[in-house]
C-alpha cells in the first residue's frame, strides 16, 4: 500500500512495479538523449499500448510531456480520445497540462513514481487529477518505484547544475 500526500491509502496491484520498470526505461531513453528522464506508458487488458519519454527538447515543444505523447500514442491505437479500461504508468507526479489531458482522456487510473514538490498535480502542489468539481477523477496511487524515479531525476539535475550536457 502506498499512501497519498492527503493520507489516504490506495491499493498496489501485482503488476504495478512490471509496468513502472517499463515507464523507468522510456525514462532512461530520454536521460540518454539530454531530455528531462520522465517516462510514461499506458496499459490496457494487461498489454503496453503505449509508451513515451519527454521530448520537449528533441521537439521544441514544451507540450511533449511523456504523458501526453503516450496519451496521444495510446488514442491513435485504440481509435478513440477516450481511454477507459487504461492505466498510465508514469515515473513522475504529472503537472497541470499532463494532469489535464490524464483528466480528458478519461484514464481509470494513475500510477507515478516519484512527487514533483514543485509542479505536481495530484497532490503535491495541488491536486487537478482528483478534483471534486471534474467530470472525471482516476484512481491515483503514488510512489511505485519512487526510489528508482528519483534518482533518475536528482542525478540528471546535478549533471545539469555541474555543467554537464
Amino acid at each position: 500500500m502506498r499512501r497519498s500526500h492527503e493520507g489516504g491509502a490506495q491499493q498496489a496491484r501485482p503488476d504495478d512495479d512490471r509496468w513502472m520498470a517499463e515507464a523507468l526505461l522510456a525514462a532512461r531513453e530520454a536521460l540518454a538523449a539530454h531530455e528531462v528522464p520522465v517516462g510514461a506508458v499506458i496499459v490496457r487488458e494487461g498489454a503496453v499500448i503505449a509508451r513515451a519519454s519527454n521530448h520537449t527538447v528533441r521537439h521544441r515543444d514544451a507540450a511533449a510531456h511523456a504523458e501526453v505523447l503516450a496519451i496521444r500514442e495510446a488514442g491513435s491505437l485504440v481509435g478513440d480520445w477516450r481511454l477507459s479500461g487504461c492505466t498510465l504508468y508514469v515515473t513522475l507526479e504529472p503537472c497541470a497540462m499532463c494532469a489535464g489531458a490524464i483528466v480528458l482522456a478519461r484514464l481509470d487510473r494513475v500510477v507515478f513514481g516519484s512527487w514533483d514538490e514543485k509542479a505536481g498535480m495530484a497532490g503535491s502542489v495541488g491536486d487537478l487529477l482528483r478534483h471534486p468539481r471534474l467530470n472525471h477523477r482516476p484512481e491515483v496511487l503514488a510512489g511505485v518505484m519512487a526510489e528508482a524515479s528519483s534518482a533518475l531525476l536528482t542525478d540528471f539535475f546535478r549533471a545539469r547544475r555541474e555543467g554537464a550536457p
